[in-house]
């Protein structure tokens, strides 16, 4: 049994690191992107919203001063707070942004219900013979800042220049990846794990996914996010005439989405020379329970690898990376329980005093162990502190690194809880807080 498991694992860990290897070189590699003329383009922001008072009125006010021929369609999705008070206040003195209200028990149902409210409306708004492959929706978070030069960006010749890409999904990056006190009437420890936090979710999206995407732009395959996603009207009317809603009921319904455009025969882009920013997450528990969503969306989309495979509009390589991503979940899975076992095999071994002896006297097996173990998550590290933050001293990116190796354990857990709420069939979810909710009396004290 255990030489089973062993090599069960070692066939993991190995296709893991030709996988990381894969997606580290065309991700090192990328040149820039050229920018374009955003002016060829109408440019309609959606942001759904639920109970966003705390956040909502910042993110209207900087998209209409960046981004002045733009409209905002902000969809309240029967928030309990003031949400729709402040947009409708904005709403009022400015024609470009529009409220999209919904109530129950037609709303909180799903983002993907809430963006198709908010593109029924915009349909409606506009005129009959407007050309709808020149006009772009974006999906923002309620917390999302956008870059300035976001609509350059995805407007150039390799983006929506492009007739033939339907979707394009730009970096993600912390804004509060250098907040030195998260908490600031906590100690210092609660602090100290909440940078840590924050910092490993900056070099995992802007090393590890980023790098990822750069694979999928050779395999044609990228996928879209929840926030900095951008479509072509066109492609979403495209995919609503073959699936009856551009958005579905997935948990990961930005990933779904990038499904279909696919499905739909356009092609999707990443773009890596601008960003949208976000706020991280400082606590473990809100961060668990964010993951574990994404984790049951992805279970969920393992339904269209079929449809992938058997797609014209999908070469062999792009099957091959789409359908490892939708089945990694149930990899990893395995993994958590070779892992378990390899684990307590270990202890035992090391209380008969076998373990001290099989590494005092095969060195080589502790240098596997860093190599294949350790190696594949503590390069992100150094590769972040080269790409991200080049002003940082080396010793830095080796402490990231090793934060890395750390870091991705969260996965048994994320993995785990969403497994059993397949398992139990539980598919609804709760809003997660944003992190100036938490500073409201009492807030901290509770989910810290």
């Amino acid at each position: 049994m255990f030489l089973l498991v062993s090599a069960i694992s070692t066939i993991l860990v190995v296709s893991f690191c030709v996988y990381v290897i894969t997606i580290l070189i065309p991700f090192l590699r990328r040149r820039r992107q050229p920018a374009g003329d955003p002016t060829v383009f109408g440019w309609h922001f959606f942001v759904p919203c639920r109970d966003e008072e705390a956040v909502i009125a910042e993110t209207i006010e900087r998209l209409r001063g960046d981004f002045p021929d733009a409209h905002v369609w902000v969809i309240d999705d029967d928030s309990d707070d003031a949400t729709a008070a402040i947009v409708s206040e904005a709403a009022s003195t400015d024609d470009h942004v529009h409220l999209v209200q919904r109530r129950r028990p037609h709303a909180r149902t799903g983002k993907g219900d809430a963006l198709n409210a908010a593109y029924a409306h915009l349909d409606a708004f506009l005129a009959a013979d407007a050309d709808r492959s020149a006009i772009v929706v974006t999906v923002i978070d309620a917390d999302g800042h956008l870059a300035p030069n976001a609509l350059a960006q995805v407007a150039g010749d390799d983006v929506f220049g492009n007739p033939k890409v339907g979707a394009a999904q730009v970096t993600v990056r912390m804004r509060n990846r250098n907040d030195r006190a998260p908490y600031p009437h906590r100690g210092r420890l609660v602090n100290a794990a909440a940078r840590f936090l924050i910092r490993m979710q900056d070099i995992e999206f802007r090393t590890m996914i980023a790098a990822m995407q750069s694979l999928r732009e050779r395999t044609g395959t990228v996928g879209l996010g929840g926030n900095g996603q951008f479509t072509r009207l066109s492609t979403l009317d495209a995919i609503k005439k073959s699936y009856g809603q551009p958005w579905h009921g997935s948990l990961l319904e930005d990933y779904e989405l990038g499904v279909h455009v696919l499905l739909a025969g356009y092609e999707n882009r990443h773009v890596h020379d601008t960003y949208v920013s976000q706020e991280a997450l400082p606590n473990f528990r809100r961060f668990a329970t964010q993951r574990t969503r994404w984790s049951q969306g992805n279970i969920q989309c393992v339904r269209y690898v079929r449809d992938i495979v058997v797609s014209p509009h999908i070469s062999s390589a792009g099957v091959l990376e789409s359908s490892y991503y939708l089945i990694l979940p149930f990899i990893q899975l395995i993994g958590f329980f070779t892992w378990i076992y390899l684990t307590v095999t270990g202890f035992t071994s090391f209380l008969n005093g076998t373990t001290t002896a099989l590494f005092t006297d095969n060195w080589g097996l502790a240098i596997l162990f860093a190599l294949f173990g350790v190696g594949p998550f503590f390069l992100w590290g150094p590769v972040y502190r080269k790409t991200c933050e080049p002003d940082a001293p080396l010793w830095k990116g080796v402490l990231w690194g090793l934060g890395m190796w750390l870091y991705v354990f969260y996965l048994y857990v994320s993995l785990s809880r969403a497994f059993f709420r397949v398992i139990t069939g539980k598919k609804g979810w709760a809003k997660t807080r944003r992190n100036a909710e938490t500073i409201r009396i009492g807030v901290v004290a509770k989910e810290c």
